[in-house]
Formats: C-alpha cells, sequence, structure tokens
C-alpha cells in the first residue's frame, strides 16, 4: 500500500478528469476537493469516487465543459445553475458572492441547482468557516432511505454539514453526516469485502431489519435516530430540492450508474454573519466549549480531526486511478 502525497492525489484526479472531458478548470475544482477528502480521512468521498467521475463524464451524464451561470434573484439570495455539470465549480462560481451577501445582509442563502453529486458537503461549509461566517449546508441524492415502518426508498442519505469559524481564519467546529443511519458507501464497501452490518443499519426489501449488506442493498436504508433523523432528512429533501428547483430523490438514479439523466441535485447553504446581531458570538462558542474539553473524553465535533500529510492509498486502488489519467 504506497503512501501518497496530497499533490499526487490531486494531479492524478485532475489529469484523469481531463483526460476524460473536463475543462482544466473544471477538473481543478474536482480534484481539489478529492484532495480534501483524502486529506481528512473521507475515502468514500476521494479517490474512491474517481472512477465514477471519469465515467460519467464519457457517457455525458455529467458535463465537464459546461460554464456554470451564478445570479442573485434577491439581495440575500446567490443561485448558482450548474446545468448538469459538477456541484464544485459552480459552487466556486458563486461562493465570492455569497460571502460578501452574507455580510452585508447578515444571512444569505446559496442555492446550487442542477448538479452533480457533490459528494462531502463539508469540503464547502468549511470554506465559508475560513471566511468567517457560519454555513449549514445540505444537499439530497439518489433514494435509498425508507421511512420509519416502510420498506421502499424515498429520500437519500440527505447529509447535513455545519462548520463554525473560530474567528482567526480556521475552523472551531465541523460536522458532515448523513441523516441515514450509514453513508451507502459503507454498505457497498460492507459488501465487496464480504463482511456483515450492524442491525440498524438497513432493512430488507419487506421492511424487516438485516445484516446482509447485499440484502440491505435490495431493501432501504433507514433513518439515524429513527423519526428525529427522518425529519432531518425530509427537511433537507425540502431545502435542497425545494429551493433549488432541484429532483426530489425520488427522481434520481444510482448515484454511481455509467449512464443515464443526470444527477441534476440540489444544494443548499444558509451562511450567516456571526457579528451580524452581537458581539458575543466567539465568547458564547467557547463558553460550551470549555465545558466540553473540562470532560475527559469529551469533544467538540471536528476538534480531534486529523489531517494527513501522507495517504495509505490501497494498491488495487492507485493502480485504477493512475490508469484512468
Amino acid at each position: 500500500m504506497p503512501d501518497v502525497t496530497l499533490n499526487q492525489i490531486e494531479d492524478v484526479s485532475f489529469n484523469a478528469l481531463s483526460a476524460h472531458g473536463a475543462r482544466d478548470w473544471v477538473a481543478r475544482e474536482v480534484a481539489r476537493a478529492v484532495r480534501r477528502a483524502e486529506q481528512t480521512g473521507n475515502v468514500i468521498c476521494g479517490l474512491y469516487y474517481l472512477e465514477s467521475y471519469c465515467t460519467q463524464l464519457a457517457s455525458g451524464r455529467v458535463s465537464g465543459s459546461v460554464e456554470p451561470e451564478v445570479s442573485k434573484p434577491r439581495p440575500a439570495a446567490v443561485k448558482a445553475d450548474a446545468k448538469f455539470g459538477f456541484a464544485q465549480p459552480a459552487f466556486a462560481r458563486a461562493f465570492a458572492t455569497a460571502c460578501d451577501a452574507a455580510r452585508e445582509n447578515g444571512v444569505a442563502t446559496l442555492a446550487v441547482a442542477h448538479a452533480h453529486t457533490c459528494t462531502s458537503l463539508g469540503f464547502f461549509t468549511e470554506q465559508f468557516a475560513a471566511e468567517g461566517l457560519v454555513a449549514i449546508g445540505m444537499t439530497n441524492a439518489s433514494p435509498v432511505v425508507a421511512p420509519p415502518g416502510g420498506n421502499a426508498k424515498t429520500i437519500g442519505t440527505n447529509p447535513i454539514a455545519m462548520s463554525v469559524p473560530d474567528g482567526q481564519g480556521g475552523v472551531a467546529m465541523h460536522f458532515d453526516f448523513s441523516t441515514s443511519a450509514v453513508a451507502l458507501g459503507k454498505i457497498t464497501m460492507a459488501k465487496a469485502a464480504g463482511e456483515s452490518i450492524p442491525l440498524g443499519w438497513a432493512v430488507d426489501a419487506q421492511g424487516n431489519p438485516t445484516t446482509d449488506p447485499e440484502v440491505a442493498l435490495g431493501g432501504a436504508l433507514v433513518s439515524a435516530g429513527g423519526y428525529k433523523g427522518w425529519g432531518f432528512g425530509l427537511m433537507v429533501e425540502l431545502l435542497a430540492a425545494g429551493m433549488t428547483g432541484s429532483v426530489n430523490s425520488l427522481d434520481v438514479g444510482g448515484l454511481k450508474l455509467p449512464d443515464g439523466p443526470p444527477h441534476g441535485l440540489g444544494q443548499f447553504y444558509i451562511v450567516m454573519d456571526p457579528g451580524a446581531n452581537t458581539d458575543a458570538f466567539y465568547d458564547r462558542f467557547a463558553r460550551v466549549a470549555g465545558a466540553v474539553a473540562a470532560q475527559e473524553g469529551a469533544r467538540i465535533p471536528g476538534a480531534a480531526r486529523r489531517e494527513m500529510d501522507l495517504v495509505a492509498v490501497p494498491d488495487a486502488l492507485w493502480d485504477s486511478v493512475t490508469a484512468l489519467s
């Protein structure tokens, strides 16, 4: 298993995306996201996804050449139409405008519409935090989650991410997780490894709990925390699809299918200036953070996030992504 530098990861990703039809600036934005995922140990959203990106570029399921369209329908509302291209370049084109709108109005929203899967939401919210803004992001995905008591796939894993600035150009708090009990990638990885999954992750086609990943893939995932997670998943669905004009989870094919209609997904961000209404924000955060730190073994989300300079990449995966370029 080779140890690979972050520059190597970004370069091989850029070269692979470019070789399959992405414009240079588009390939660079997506490659940056792959790099960041690997840097933070988020293997599901890193090199593991690169083959799917390239396959769908080749088939036309995602466009690597389209220019996103950025608009401001209202003073505090920014929209980036990805036009069935990647989410990362659409976000990049609208980022500065969204930051300016949040500072001017106290609160702003950024709607990224008609986009390919964004993979890691935290990649986007942490960029706002680095600019001194609080950001909450959400997106929907292909349907894999059944409602409590049901058995039919209705919404996606529908993640939520939140990043909080530390007031010094860094991130004081950061979380990024699906509203399902687990990310779908963990089920597929368990199947590939011939491993079982814990009870409480999924149900079979009849709605019965299962530990068999193959049976789970034929059934549905369940929400984290039962009805509570289901409520958050629906909230994400309504904001990510309804507030961006993008598709419902029900209308998206499998995210990694090599061809078919574009994803057309939405991402919705709420961006806040922590000094808009009070100068007490950082004091209030410090009060909570201090109480958490006083408890052995406790931590603020994201406080112990490990960032790597060298990433151990499985031989087969590295060979695969190298071949793509």
